[in-house]
């Protein structure tokens, strides 16, 4: 997987997160920004990147 795509919906699930409407709904999203955060941390071990990953929220 393209690491440029998974910053990406990294980003995008965020800000669904802070405009969610519901509860359930901002719940679901920071699961989906937590699980791309740890997908980018993987990638980034994995090309030995030394830079900084996405936080889990």
């Amino acid at each position: 997987m393209d690491l440029n795509y998974l910053l990406q919906r990294h980003q995008v699930s965020l800000i669904r997160a802070d405009a969610a409407g519901s509860g359930e709904a901002r719940i679901a999203h920071r699961g989906l920004a937590n699980g791309y955060a740890e997908r980018i941390r993987l990638l980034q071990a994995r090309l030995g990147a030394t830079f900084a990953a996405p936080r889990r929220v």
